[in-house]
């Protein structure tokens, strides 16, 4: 190779390398083999032992980096990394040294703590340990030439691992190519690069001698992207036919698949969840770091410090959303168990979640939109007219065929019916295919005395071939003008997506002697094969079902713009803004930002550009859901806010989605965005009654404090409160939400909630004033003597609004009208009702400073309650009038 070749090689790779990863072995792409072989300080003999020991000391095993789960331990603490759990320990801890007679509270506190951390261990270690099963090597061995102890050369079988720069390399069909190599020989080589690319038909490979020839001497069209430079091949991807012999150019870390692994290993981005969580979390421990002070001032000032201290740390408990992580936790792990039966794996919890708030999903075309499978759509005239001709000889070409049969002949071959037809025919010879001709052809005897040549191959080659066509019964010349007429035609079909084939035969008189290249001349050329990669028939509904949801849905692809925009056409995708990933490589984040707001479909995309187009959609602000299976999908998946994959996946998309479908099906995916509405729904349910009701219970406790003789109740009353409280809210993961509130995305909104505190809380606080009005005058209970009534009296209405009011705010609509709750909150919030007004009556009320309350208190407290829930509801309808939600 000329150095003017190797300037522009070594300038085209480099500009590669901004859209992809460094790739060692495309610097080598067209160094001519003996050049490269003494680079690389080997030779086709093979590396002897020493070389091999040195290689592996200087560049490691032949592996990828990829995540493995933490040891369980690790997972166990990272349970506890929440800030509620960690305030409520800091809190039990004071109590501890505060009081450590009484350690009812701190146990309280532990258990709530307990269960949360224990349901979130449970299920992402169990998560885990299933994600880690689906993992499986498909092939663990490569085939090279080795020099042994005696210096005489050897092919023998060698675990991947163990493979270094420099060794020979054999490929045969079926092989999983094992580190990225440089062709010295190849032989009708096809490679699936779908791993890649998420290209559904194999790319041809050469040496670079046959390459030169492809390539017309012009290698910088292909250089823009390594993957597709004709003498490479890279790790992890597969060979579909032919054979070759190459050599290792690099291996682990420096291959182009380790490069990408190498990117997406280490501290995973911040997804909307845990933005979301962290900004809610914040707002209430701020609102509880100004509340607590002055309640404990308040009581400081009238009871001394202690008294005031264990009151400030009771409200403190009961201002923390303790049961948040429980409560969060175990709508998650119940999300995952109906994705489980849906055969979904869901490897971290939050994921759930953020399938509700994606507004975005970012799929991959192949085996998502598409079957992943080649069919026949067309078989054509060479006018474009159907043609039974055009399918019959290609079916006798495909069956006599003796090589490995590719994805096309296969399509062809599917098309059983014409099976009677090859019954005339016997095969006499044939001329395979090869890398420069781009065709084969079959020879066979039809039983009229003559040899029929069948040939199929590229069109620009079969037409160059072809000096006659088929013209309904009619063998006309063929013309230039005709020729010219016959390639815009299958442009367009290739712009519709389809690879077309064109199909011409000739007869020959009999002879014994072989066909060779020079027969395929002068042949009549009868139509043409068009194929594709057709789409699902359950894609169209998916999309439809998921933009019903309001979630819009963007190609990502690295395979061809004009397949890939009519299978988006087809699956009623708007496909009139589309984007290659040359494109977008120029632009600044600005102008990609402007790019990505209007275009549908991206094609030819790298693994960096896919990963640029998702922070993109993030900066934006929509919540980003990434579907792919290949290594080339890992950086873009470990960026989205929910990665998902499936389990035929490589192992590294496998490692960086955070949901893994055992069946690559997007009505599966629209059923997870259900879910996970329904599942932060129950969440914001939680956090909006918890916050609201703690906000007015506050609010009562500062105006009584300030009032009142004595404290308006005991800080163990106050923890009993909030643990019948906190068991009410355990049912919410069961409870089903208004189908209006599944329509749209949803995003947390630390804003919405302190606005949804100061509405609501104030609104109980009324008749917290109501209630101490009535125990204060009508009840008498207005000294110290008498303050176990009023303390018993504020508990047993307290607890009874808190919980009601969970059937207030669970639904925009009118309560037990309109939206009824599910049975387990029904029951639970019921069971939760009858035990705080009955605990007055028992030896726990006692204990904790209760008494008895006069019969007629009930009657006062029905119409406190109903009136609460009238006020309540009419709060309710002015918020949604002002604001345009409620949950």
């Amino acid at each position: 190779m000329n150095r003017s070749n190797q300037a522009a090689t070594a300038k085209a790779t480099g500009k590669a390398a901004a859209a992809h990863p460094n790739v060692a072995a495309a610097q080598e792409a067209f160094r001519e083999n003996d050049a490269l072989l003494a680079h690389l300080d080997t030779s086709l003999a093979g590396l002897n032992e020493e070389q091999i020991t040195d290689r592996l000391d200087r560049d490691g095993v032949n592996e990828v980096s990829h995540e493995k789960p933490p040891h369980w331990s690790f997972q166990l603490l990272r349970a506890f990394k929440n800030p509620f759990i960690i305030v409520l320990l800091i809190l039990a801890v004071v109590q501890v040294f505060v009081t450590p007679d009484d350690l009812s509270g701190p146990i309280i506190i532990a258990v709530m703590v307990g269960i949360s951390v224990f349901l979130s261990f449970t299920q992402e270690y169990r998560s885990s340990r299933a994600a880690e099963k689906l993992k499986a090597m498909v092939r663990n061995t490569a085939t090279v030439t080795r020099r042994a102890s005696d210096e005489h050369s050897e092919r023998i079988e060698v675990p991947v691992g163990e493979l270094v720069v420099g060794d020979i390399v054999h490929l045969a069909a079926g092989d999983m190519v094992p580190a990225d190599l440089r062709l010295l020989t190849a032989k009708d080589l096809f490679i699936s690069q779908a791993i890649l690319t998420g290209e559904s038909l194999p790319v041809e490979k050469a040496g670079p001698a046959q390459a030169h020839v492809v390539e017309s001497g012009a290698h910088g069209a292909q250089q823009n992207n390594p993957l597709d430079l004709p003498t490479v091949c890279y790790m992890g991807t597969n060979v579909v036919s032919g054979t070759a012999t190459a050599v290792i150019a690099a291996t682990g870390g420096r291959t182009y698949l380790g490069s990408l692994a190498r990117s997406i290993v280490g501290e995973r981005v911040q997804t909307s969840f845990d933005r979301g969580v962290s900004s809610v979390s914040w707002l209430l421990i701020r609102f509880m770091l100004v509340m607590v002070p002055i309640v404990f001032l308040i009581q400081f000032f009238k009871h001394g410090f202690l008294d005031a201290l264990m009151f400030a740390l009771s409200v403190a408990v009961g201002l923390t959303p303790e049961m948040l992580p429980l409560i969060v936790t175990a709508n998650l792990a119940k999300g995952a168990i109906a994705m489980s039966n849906r055969k979904v794996v869901v490897k971290r919890l939050n994921a759930i979640q953020n399938f509700g708030a994606m507004d975005v999903l970012c799929t991959d075309k192949t085996g998502t939109l598409t079957l992943d499978k080649i069919v026949l759509e067309r078989h054509l005239d060479l006018d474009g007219e159907d043609s039974e001709d055009a399918l019959e000889y290609g079916y006798l070409n495909s069956h006599f065929q003796t090589g490995l049969k590719n994805l096309m002949d296969k399509a062809v071959l599917a098309h059983r019916d014409l099976e009677p037809i090859v019954s005339r025919y016997r095969v006499v010879d044939e001329i395979p295919f090869d890398f420069q001709r781009r065709r084969m052809s079959v020879v066979l005897a039809n039983g009229n005395g003559h040899h029929l040549i069948v040939c199929k191959g590229a069109v620009e080659e079969m037409l160059a071939i072809a000096t006659k066509e088929r013209r309904g019964d009619e063998i006309v010349p063929m013309t230039d003008e005709r020729r010219r007429e016959i390639k815009a035609m299958t442009r367009h079909l290739n712009e519709d997506g389809l690879r077309v084939l064109v199909v011409a035969i000739k007869e020959e008189t009999p002879r014994s002697g072989p066909y060779g290249v020079a027969d395929e001349a002068e042949l009549t050329a009868v139509g043409c094969l068009a194929f594709l990669d057709p789409p699902k028939d359950t894609a169209a509904t998916a999309i439809s079902a998921l933009h019903h949801h309001g979630v819009e849905v963007k190609v990502i692809t690295g395979d061809n713009e004009a397949v890939t925009r009519k299978i988006c056409r087809e699956v009623g995708l708007d496909v009139e803004h589309s984007a290659q990933g040359r494109d977008i490589e120029p632009l600044d984040d600005a102008a990609l930002d402007e790019l990505v707001k209007r275009t549908t479909v991206f094609a030819k995309m790298s693994p960096l550009q896919k990963a640029r187009v998702v922070k993109s959609l993030q900066r934006q602000g929509h919540t980003v859901g990434f579907l792919g299976d290949g290594i080339n999908d890992a950086p873009a998946l470990r960026e989205a806010d929910v990665g998902i994959s499936v389990d035929t996946a490589t192992d590294i998309a496998k490692e960086s989605a955070d949901i893994i479908l055992l069946e690559k099906n997007l009505m599966v995916l629209e059923e997870g965005v259900v879910e996970g509405r329904i599942t932060f729904g129950n969440i914001m349910k939680y956090i909006k009654m918890t916050a609201s009701s703690n906000f007015g219970n506050v609010l009562s406790m500062l105006v009584a404090s300030a009032f009142l003789p004595f404290l308006p109740m005991l800080p163990l009353q106050v923890l009993v409160l909030n643990l019948l409280y906190d068991i009410s809210q355990l049912s919410i993961p069961f409870d089903r939400m208004d189908p209006e509130y599944l329509r749209k995305p949803r995003k947390w909104d630390a804003g919405d909630i302190g606005r949804f505190m100061v509405w609501i809380g104030p609104a109980s606080s009324v008749f917290d004033m109501t209630t101490f009005a009535l125990l204060w005058y009508v009840f008498g209970a207005n000294s110290d003597a008498h303050q176990s009534l009023f303390q018993s009296g504020w508990f047993i209405e307290s607890l009874l609004t808190q919980t009601l009011v969970v059937h207030m705010i669970r639904t925009r609509k009118i309560p037990f009208l309109q939206s009824v709750a599910a049975a387990p909150v029904l029951g639970l919030t019921t069971a939760i009702i009858v035990i705080g007004m009955i605990i007055p009556y028992t030896g726990i009320g006692t204990k904790i400073g209760m008494v008895q309350v006069p019969d007629i208190y009930y009657a006062w407290l029905a119409a406190t309650v109903l009136a609460y829930c009238a006020l309540t509801q009419v709060v309710k309808l002015a918020y949604i009038k002002r604001y345009g939600r409620w949950l």
